[in-house]
């Protein structure tokens, strides 16, 4: 075997239920948890090479040069991204090629949430006292942010995935024809399956099966975010969670004596992105760059979908699971293959940025148990930049990657009406509620008569009532100057 094929040692997840941590001590733990899993507890002190999934919780200068003093590892390279839940993949797949080409030999990528603590505190009036490192501390190499704050949408409210992704989800339901009913119940039966996968998995923020009446039925601890979303449909922030996985080349796993059993190959990577503008995506019920980006994942690794053992598609929110399995060409109902091997983000935990780092490190796990190649997709923004990894236990001919972003953009944008006024037609729309269970403002992507998409909101109670259990779309409405619709 070529000495430079880059190989997934082990991967570590923590779950700090007991008493707080700051983010950068959970790293050093998954770390070392990592290390253990390869079977090489000296690993984490041979890292080179630090990169660390942005952080919400906490603010460092450069996490990745803590990270490796409290490890006591030879750091000389270190990575921090910016916000966006294709990082985790996308740094997995940086390390492959350094490691192929000779830049580095053992890379840590790790994360970690300590939001719980950091929101309790908030509500006291607290700060924590995590490290702050000094500003001439060197920074490291950056990741940038995935965009999100567009200002059509932020005009319109569409404002954050709570509310985006409920969009996409009425879209699904009107390309496929259902009611409003069936549909729920389809998307409640797929939630319920993937709590049950996280009914299985010991890392799990929340190891519980509920039944899709339970998922389905908005109540005081299942309250309606944005419709047809209850909590229990929204991915789950509020935990304290970190994941690290390690890669390294094959001489250095035969180096530090990691067993050749527990071995899981990188095969490919690909990456691609929709446009940054939600009113611009040819379908709000589509991706052109998660089918570009898995066809080419798939075909580098010389691997067919109906091959495939474990998969992980980006779980947020369940709009964002169909989108990927119809571009992948899997079913979503399944028994024999789910389509999560956590649980997804609303029961296994959705620790912002990380979330995908948790599933590489699972990913390590079934491959090993399986013995069959794995699948998994990350998602930025609001279903916008895609980083996706395919994982096996043999080499093959090493790890290859590729940009789909070409084959992607062969599918043209929609046009944008963005300062549009006059008459147009819903073609999508999601109703907010408030906390005590009301619905409050109704948001919605419309076509003019030329075509061009735009989007904006409604305030008006009656609407924003009738919107709710409006079947189909075509609605006929004007459209303001200050953003706002009415239905005529």
């Amino acid at each position: 075997m070529d000495p430079r094929i880059p190989v997934l040692a082990g991967g570590g997840q923590l779950n700090q239920r007991d008493r707080p941590r700051e983010p950068v001590d959970m790293m050093v733990e998954a770390a070392r948890r990592a290390a253990a899993d390869a079977g090489a507890p000296g690993l984490a002190e041979a890292v080179e090479s630090v990169r660390v999934v942005g952080l919400l919780s906490w603010r460092y200068r450069d996490p990745g040069r803590l990270v490796g003093e409290r490890l006591g590892a030879p750091v000389r390279h270190t990575v921090y991204t910016g916000n966006g839940g294709s990082h985790p993949q996308s740094l997995v797949n940086d390390a492959a090629e350094d490691i192929a080409a000779g830049r580095c030999d053992v890379v840590l990528v790790v994360g970690a949430e300590a939001w719980r603590t950091r929101m309790t505190l908030k509500a006291d009036g607290r700060r924590p006292e995590w490290t702050v490192q000094s500003d001439d501390v060197r920074e490291p190499e950056r990741r940038p942010d995935v965009p999100m704050r567009d200002p059509l949408e932020v005009r319109a409210g569409l404002d954050r995935p709570a509310f985006v992704y409920p969009l996409f989800e009425q879209a699904l339901r009107l390309d496929a024809g259902r009611g409003i009913e069936e549909h729920h119940a389809r998307i409640a039966s797929l939630w319920s399956r993937f709590s049950e996968v996280a009914a299985g998995n010991p890392a799990a923020w929340t190891p519980r099966a509920h039944t899709p009446a339970e998922i389905a039925t908005p109540g005081p601890k299942n309250r309606m975010i944005s419709w047809p979303y209850p909590k229990l449909m929204n991915s789950n922030n509020n935990v304290e969670q970190a994941a690290a996985v390690l890669v390294c080349s094959a001489a250095a796993a035969r180096r530090f004596g990691v067993p050749e059993d527990r071995w899981v190959f990188p095969r490919a990577g690909a990456e691609a992105s929709d446009t940054a503008a939600v009113a611009a995506r040819p379908r709000l019920a589509g991706s052109p760059a998660i089918g570009a980006a898995g066809r080419a994942a798939l075909e580098l690794a010389g691997v067919g979908v109906a091959e495939l053992g474990p998969i992980d598609l980006y779980s947020c929110f369940p709009s964002a699971v169909q989108v990927a399995a119809a571009e992948l060409g899997l079913p979503v109902d399944d028994p024999a293959r789910p389509l999560t091997i956590t649980g997804g983000l609303t029961f296994a935990g959705g620790p912002w940025n990380n979330y995908s780092t948790h599933a590489i490190a699972t990913m390590i796990a079934e491959v090993r148990r399986t013995q069959r190649p794995g699948l998994i997709t990350a998602n930025s923004g609001y279903l916008t930049r895609h980083s996706i990894g395919v994982y096996s236990p043999w080499p093959g001919e090493g790890f290859r990657r590729q940009s789909a972003q070409a084959e992607a953009d062969r599918v043209p944008p929609t046009a944008v009406a963005a300062d549009y006024t006059g008459p147009a037609e819903l073609e999508a729309w999601t109703v907010a509620f408030t906390r005590d269970g009301e619905a409050d403002t109704a948001m919605a992507a419309l076509r003019t008569a030329s075509g061009a998409r735009t989007l904006a909101r409604c305030d008006d109670p009656g609407t924003v009532r009738q919107l709710v259990h409006e079947e189909d779309a075509g609605i006929k409405a004007d459209v303001r100057e200050d953003g706002t619709f009415t239905p005529r």
